[in-house]
């Protein structure tokens, strides 16, 4: 929560949006994606959150108005300051709940402005544009088609599967 809020003042954003004017590059799924999209009003369904797998706890926030984006993560030591400012607490998970929530942000959080190498624009793409694809007939929406010889594919007709059928 607290990365997504620090994200919003640093780039001088009121949060959460209601509008698509942030959006979210989260580098891992679990709760760290469920807590950006909670603070930032970001969201997967919205089209204003990413996936980019990176197995670490970090996102890149960006303003979609200026172009201007911010690179958040935890403080290598924030854990550690965490089980100290609560040492009663019953486990580690809850001395860090409770000492995220009171820590200052310099010790909690780390940033840096970024300058994105992938094109946002063609992330967000054009919603509701829809075509058949040549290879299975599947319908591929949102500009994610693959054009070969002038044809329209899947990315999986494409030789791009993350999965293969199981014949019976």
């Amino acid at each position: 929560m607290r990365m997504g809020l620090h994200a919003g003042e640093l780039l001088g954003l009121e949060l959460p949006r209601t509008d698509k004017r942030l959006f979210a590059l989260v580098e891992t799924d679990g709760c760290l994606a469920d807590a950006v999209s909670v603070a930032t009003g970001c969201a997967l369904g919205h089209r204003t959150l990413r996936l980019v797998d990176r197995g670490k706890i970090a996102a890149t926030f960006v303003d979609t108005a200026t172009g201007a984006a911010v690179r958040v993560w935890p403080d290598a030591g924030a854990r550690s300051r965490a089980r100290e400012l609560v040492p009663a607490a019953h486990d580690r998970w809850h001395a860090q709940l409770e000492g995220y929530q009171v820590m200052l942000v310099s010790e909690l959080l780390r940033s840096e402005p970024v300058r994105l190498t992938i094109d946002l624009d063609a992330i967000r793409s054009r919603p509701g544009r829809r075509v058949a694809c040549a290879g299975c007939g599947e319908e591929v929406i949102n500009e994610r088609e693959v054009v070969a010889s002038g044809r329209s594919y899947c990315r999986d007709c494409a030789g791009d599967a993350y999965f293969v059928p199981v014949l019976a």
